[in-house]
């Protein structure tokens, strides 16, 4: 089969778990034997630049354009309120990426467009998909179609903002701009139960279908297991919703027995870099590469998810099970659905200091328990092996 994969990012553009997937997944199927191309976006350069091109041919050709907006994408955290609320109005209704998705429909002819992320792209790419006649299985990855930043934090679920006519009003354009899938992908429970809450998707074929591991091997384990320090891994982005600050917090309650590193880049950035110079327990590696982030989680007894917005299956716990590591995460959103307390890590109350507290020191005390685990938490990652995936989304793409 030919395959179109459309992503707001792709990398190297890249700056969550949205476009791994995207990318885990184009990757696959091409290895699979189908023919695959990527449609994405890039920074603007020049005119040439608002017309999709083959930019790279690695195993899938990849056409990149600049969907004419206020700004590119990538700059919306320094951007005040009310160019992001236009930014999001033009994306919603632009013609550019209908236009791009149309003339790569028609130069490459698939059976099947299966889309991830929208915003920044065009949301009415999917409207403009079913137009040609084409097969459509769209990929939730986040809130971001019901709220256009794409964070619902805990504890502003009634915030003024979230019962406004405007959410309502923006819901409502979606769904228009959207059209209806075939299938609609979702990787948790929660996050197809809250857009069907929110009276979207409902009249469309829906599957949970947690996101992929990385592709190959499971890495070797370690020899022997770090004696002297309990170390913590925070890897993300270095924003306030991800909770960085939350931990920095929690760490005041240990002494020296205990190291964090940080792995990651935003808007917190020099503030992290900050807290490593003040305090000899942080290290700050920056922006870590998938290769050598397999080498960091070999190092450390645990991931820290300590987000204080909904998350949906944030890929680093994914990578966390593929070594056999713990993850202590925030009991919010679709979390709940891949750690399981006492067994493949510690979920605690988002926001709580005391309860992230009590659930690091959870692996702190009992090292060794957890340490025996190891081999249990990569048994219970085979479930979410990217073969798996693949023959489920091959079944879709053609029923």
């Amino acid at each position: 089969m030919k395959v179109g994969i459309v992503s707001n990012l792709y990398p190297p553009e890249a700056r969550g778990g949205a476009e791994l997937v995207a990318s885990r997944v184009a990757d696959a199927l091409y290895e699979r034997g189908h023919e695959v191309f990527v449609l994405t976006t890039q920074p603007f350069d020049g005119v040439r630049s608002l017309f999709p091109r083959i930019r790279e041919r690695t195993l899938e050709s990849v056409y990149r354009f600049f969907p004419l907006n206020l700004y590119g994408l990538r700059q919306d955290r320094s951007v005040p309120f009310p160019l992001r609320a236009l930014w999001h109005l033009v994306d919603l209704f632009s013609p550019f990426g209908r236009r791009a998705i149309r003339h790569v429909i028609l130069d490459e002819d698939p059976d099947v467009v299966i889309t991830h992320n929208l915003k920044g792209i065009g949301i009415s790419i999917g409207r403009e998909i079913q137009r040609q006649g084409v097969r459509h299985i769209h990929t939730l990855h986040d809130v971001q179609l019901s709220i256009p930043s794409g964070l619902l934090m805990a504890g502003e679920e009634q915030s003024w903002l979230n019962r406004s006519f405007l959410r309502r009003w923006y819901e409502s354009g979606v769904k228009r701009e959207m059209g209806t899938p075939d299938v609609v992908l979702s990787p948790s429970q929660f996050l197809a139960d809250f857009y069907r809450e929110r009276g979207m998707f409902v009249d469309t074929r829906m599957e949970i279908l947690p996101n992929p591991l990385p592709s190959g091997h499971r890495p070797a384990l370690p020899d022997k297991r770090p004696r002297m320090k309990t170390r913590f891994l925070y890897v993300g982005q270095l924003e306030p919703h991800k909770g960085i600050r939350l931990l920095f917090e929690a760490l005041q309650a240990f002494g020296e027995e205990v190291e964090l590193y940080v792995a990651g880049e935003g808007s917190l950035t020099q503030e992290v870099i900050e807290m490593s110079e003040r305090d000899a327990r942080v290290t700050y590696h920056g922006f870590v590469p998938l290769e050598h982030l397999v080498q960091l989680l070999e190092n450390i007894d645990a991931v820290v998810i300590p987000s204080l917005c909904y998350e949906n299956t944030p890929t680093v716990i994914y990578e966390a099970y593929l070594i056999g590591a713990p993850v202590v995460a925030a009991r919010i959103g679709g979390i709940p659905e891949l750690v399981k307390g006492g067994e493949t890590g510690q979920l605690f109350m988002a926001g709580s200091v005391k309860d992230l507290v009590r659930a690091l020191r959870d692996i702190h005390d009992r090292r060794d328990f957890w340490w025996e685990q190891t081999m249990a938490i990569r048994e219970h990652a085979k479930q979410y092996a990217l073969d798996r995936y693949v023959d489920r989304l091959e079944g879709l793409m053609v029923s």
